[in-house]
């Protein structure tokens, strides 16, 4: 589903409508238009944390400036990033963190610090070992295989050892910021109207300081934006007479005018016609029929499907419990071979009865493949070359 930003479905006739309403008016002008400043509105009266709105064409482009408004209003340097989230910006203080570190100047990427999700200890080590120096943290608030774990008995709340005091892991990243001068950014490029309407951190109860969206806010349709406090957020303005400027974003489309239109009725759906409670919905039938049809061939030990049913994950093990390439490579090889591509689970409205059923014969005849390669060598049922991470350091 183009990488997730489709939750409605391809083409949606009223999406486009209003996408090519907009296109005659002009798609593209040298000030603002009318349709960003209702898009600004929409946004602002769905998301509560939200007081102020930027626009931009892609995900990487608004986190970075997450990252710039950050120091901009802290003064501080470092930033840091949940490790096992995978992608936060193309940018180099974050892709510098990864394998991929070829073109990046080690002092870009080494003002990045990395913490451990779900790991109170890791994060607070952070700012014990950088004092005063942090200026945000950034993270997504929850990814198909894990959510945000609930603390119990925190010391930093309550010298009672025995106190039942509690709060999730989001909550005590939020009050680790406020104690130490960090901002709270949250990326929901992925969770946002997915897990919940308006996004994860509304779910799981938490008030970040940033914010960043894309995706499934214009059913494929190109947009995305930072929001967050005005008081965070207006230091990027140019109506406070004598403040230092900052450059925080600047495209040519950020505010393209048939996106933006796009994103207001597709948010318009999405929240009308409830949609995220069709995608947990979905997700959970399909996480169900996934494992009982991999018991049924007895691959279960090798085949998983878990997580967030509105997002769930495909886990393939090999015999030690490690990722399998070559089985996640079959098992995409046999699916598309049976009429369904699935090299993840991204579910939208359009997701029916039809294609569940659809779904599920390809994954019977999949699952009959696995099983006698499991009893063989799986590289002997491949037709190419196994799948390999997208953050490798060679070719």
């Amino acid at each position: 589903m183009a990488l997730r930003s489709v939750t409605i479905g391809y083409a949606d006739r009223r999406v486009n409508r209003e996408a090519v309403r907009a296109i005659g008016l002009g798609n593209n002008l040298t000030r603002p238009s009318v349709i960003e400043h209702q898009a600004a509105e929409r946004v602002i009266d769905l998301i509560p944390s939200v007081d102020m709105v930027k626009f931009a064409k892609n995900g990487s482009n608004v986190v970075t400036a997450s990252v710039k408004l950050a120091r901009a209003f802290t003064g501080k340097k470092y930033i840091a990033v949940a490790r096992s989230h995978p992608f936060f910006s193309f940018d180099d203080w974050f892709i510098g963190t990864t394998s991929m570190q070829r073109g990046v100047p080690e002092e870009h990427s080494s003002l990045t610090l990395q913490f451990e999700f779900n790991d109170p200890k890791s994060l607070a080590l952070l700012f014990e070992t950088y004092p005063g120096q942090i200026a945000g943290v950034l993270m997504e608030p929850a990814t198909g295989g894990e959510e945000p774990a609930i603390i119990h008995n925190l010391e930093t709340k309550c010298e009672v050892s025995t106190c039942d005091c509690s709060e999730n892991f989001l909550q005590h990243a939020k009050s680790l910021c406020e104690k130490n001068g960090a901002l709270l950014i949250l990326d929901e490029m992925i969770t946002g109207f997915r897990w919940n309407n308006p996004g994860a951190h509304v779910k799981y109860d938490v008030d970040p300081d940033l914010v960043t969206y894309g995706k499934a806010i214009s059913n494929g349709f190109s947009v995305a934006f930072l929001g967050g406090k005005r008081e965070i957020m207006n230091i990027a303005g140019i109506d406070n007479p004598g403040q230092e400027r900052v450059f925080l974003l600047s495209s040519t489309h950020g505010a393209e005018m048939s996106s933006l239109a796009a994103m207001i009725e597709s948010l318009k759906i999405v929240t009308k016609e409830n949609v995220v409670g069709h995608l947990h919905d979905y997700g959970g039938q399909l996480k169900s029929a996934f494992n009982e049809i991999a018991g049924s061939f007895g691959v279960e030990a090798s085949v998983i499907m878990r997580g967030a049913d509105c997002s769930p994950v495909i886990e393939f093990r090999d015999p030690v419990g490690k990722p399998d390439p070559m089985l996640r490579t079959l098992f995409m090889q046999e699916m598309i071979y049976h009429g369904v591509m699935m090299p993840w689970v991204s579910l939208s409205a359009s997701h029916g009865e039809k294609e569940l059923k659809t779904t599920k014969r390809a994954l019977e005849k999949t699952f009959s493949i696995l099983k006698e390669a499991l009893a063989t060598e799986v590289s002997g049922y491949l037709i190419g070359p196994p799948v390999q991470p997208v953050f490798r350091k060679f070719n």
